[in-house]
């Protein structure tokens, strides 16, 4: 094990009492079995109201060297990732989601360029042409036209996906970027893309099988719009100063 590199894997939740324990063990035993650098696994719960604070509490206890728990008392996957990111000390940072749609095999091909220092951004592409996808028309029909949009909006961006929860960063990019991200909830994954972009990084992709969820919290309308008016307000504005002051605050959007 290269004792010099450590690498934090963020699970963003909320309300997750059913899929939080089988995913981190899941999780936990790839790590052990593949991950040859000092790892962490972070529940970053984001004002969850079930039993998801006492899973994770539990699970943190019962593995304190590999396991953290952290409670924000207010909802967004952004602001959760925005805390756990920035509060982290570790060289890398990744985040996936907790029902891990995103198969584990392409976490290696994710975080290995930022620990070589090749790239400091990754995300996965379900759009890559080497991904294996497994969705409905529905929402394959809707990724391909946000993405078409982001496009249009956005014609000299490299990246495919916008959307797929399967990212990583190294500690000198988050700090810098992060902060410049406004969005506190499903956006946060586009805006990180192209704030990236906009400040002269090379956006790593990697190609992966991917299932859909059938159980998503997504509501497809209402978040749509909000991507909407984020696409539109990171197009006006290219080069945002530094923003973050408090995850649990609010910014304008």
């Amino acid at each position: 094990m290269d004792r010099s590199v450590r690498v934090d894997v963020v699970i963003p939740v909320y309300n997750e009492e059913r899929d939080l324990e089988p995913s981190v063990q899941k999780l936990r035993a790839f790590l052990q079995a593949n991950c040859p650098y000092r790892w962490r696994i972070v529940i970053a719960d984001n004002a969850s109201v079930d039993r998801t604070p006492e899973i994770g509490r539990r699970l943190a206890a019962q593995w304190p060297e590999e396991v953290a728990y952290i409670r924000l008392n207010r909802k967004g996957r952004g602001r959760a990732l925005r805390k756990a990111w920035l509060e982290s000390d570790a060289d890398v940072m990744a985040y996936m989601d907790v029902d891990l749609s995103t198969d584990l095999s392409a976490f290696m091909p994710l975080i290995q360029p930022l620990v070589e220092g090749r790239y400091h951004v990754a995300t996965g592409s379900r759009l890559h042409p080497q991904s294996r996808i497994t969705r409905s028309l529905k929402r394959e029909i809707i990724s391909r036209i946000y993405n078409f949009i982001v496009w249009l909006l956005f014609p000299r961006r490299r990246f495919r996906d916008a959307q797929c929860g399967f990212k990583a960063i190294t500690r000198q990019a988050a700090q810098e970027l992060v902060p410049r991200v406004a969005n506190q909830s499903w956006f946060f994954d586009t805006e990180l893309l192209l704030r990236a972009e906009q400040r002269g990084y090379t956006v790593w992709e990697v190609p992966v099988i991917w299932r859909e969820d059938p159980d998503t919290r997504v509501k497809i309308l209402r978040t749509a719009l909000e991507d909407l008016r984020g696409l539109w307000r990171v197009r006006r504005i290219p080069d945002p100063p530094p923003i973050y002051t408090d995850p649990e605050a609010d910014y304008p959007d």
